[in-house]
């Protein structure tokens, strides 16, 4: 499956009409077997699944590392994709032992979690390393709108990106979900034997509580979003000690939580 589609459009502009085309992405129902059970169903860009699989089996706590992954094979199916994932015999036990059954539609991070607790689970606590200046922050902003081909071509897409100081933008994925976007890159950050450790996860989105939580069991320093983050995430980001910026552009931000972390260049 491709991850956009050019289609047939009739462009209205000052008040004149004309044929014209659009690329449009794909979204695709994507299913996530663990021992051949269907856990999630995601509604997904259909690009990079494997990416997708390994993050969402990380950053939901399913596996604590790659090594509890055994195998993941993605299999087309005439209307959407599966992603069949194999774990250690002892994660297995423990998945089933959570029960969860979950429904992700596009923009939807936790449909589906059987109790309050499950959703406003708390974060892991990160790693106390990382510091950025305003310019690096700025720099990282700059980084990831620069590598959105397809946000660019379709106008349709989020991406997360990773931003390491020293290195600049490590990776880079984009979907039509917030939340799909984050998996993929935590995906591809796990199968290039690296995580977020000390790096700031940037985002097109708003900051929810599910981003927070994600990025944490990334072992990320911080977040910068394009948007603004909830109340809830920012409770999150502190109580994880995860810097949280908000409002992100290339010319200034907000800090929310962990500014600590914001080194020269930010007026006192």
């Amino acid at each position: 499956m491709q991850a956009a589609s050019r289609l047939p459009s009739l462009v209205v502009r000052a008040g004149a009409a004309a044929e014209g085309t659009r690329l449009a992405a794909e979204e695709a129902p994507v299913a996530l077997d663990y021992a051949g059970h269907t856990h999630a169903v995601l509604m997904a860009t259909p690009a990079d699944i494997e990416d997708l699989a390994i993050g969402f089996t990380l950053t939901e706590g399913i596996a604590r590392d790659l090594s509890d992954i055994e195998e993941v094979a993605v299999v087309p199916r005439p209307d959407g994709l599966v992603a069949r994932i194999w774990l250690a015999s002892e994660r297995c036990r423990e998945l089933d032992a959570r029960r969860r059954a979950l429904a992700g539609p596009t923009g939807c991070g936790l449909c589906g979690v059987e109790s309050i607790e499950a959703a406003v689970r708390p974060p892991p606590p990160v790693p106390r390393g990382g510091r950025f200046d305003a310019a690096e922050i700025a720099a990282a902003v700059t980084a990831m709108a620069a590598r959105q081909a397809l946000g660019a071509a379709t106008r349709a897409t989020h991406a997360a990106a990773l931003w390491q100081p020293g290195e600049g933008c490590v990776a880079l994925r984009e979907d039509v979900g917030r939340h799909n976007a984050l998996d993929k890159l935590a995906g591809a950050l796990a199968r290039a034997g690296r995580d977020a450790e000390g790096g700031l996860v940037v985002l097109s989105s708003r900051v929810s509580v599910e981003m927070v939580q994600k990025a944490a069991r990334m072992r990320a320093a911080g977040i910068a979003a394009v948007s603004a983050p909830t109340a809830l995430a920012v409770r999150t980001a502190e109580a994880a000690g995860l810097t949280l910026l908000g409002v992100a552009r290339d010319d200034g931000f907000e800090v929310f939580a962990g500014a600590a972390r914001i080194g020269g260049g930010v007026p006192a």
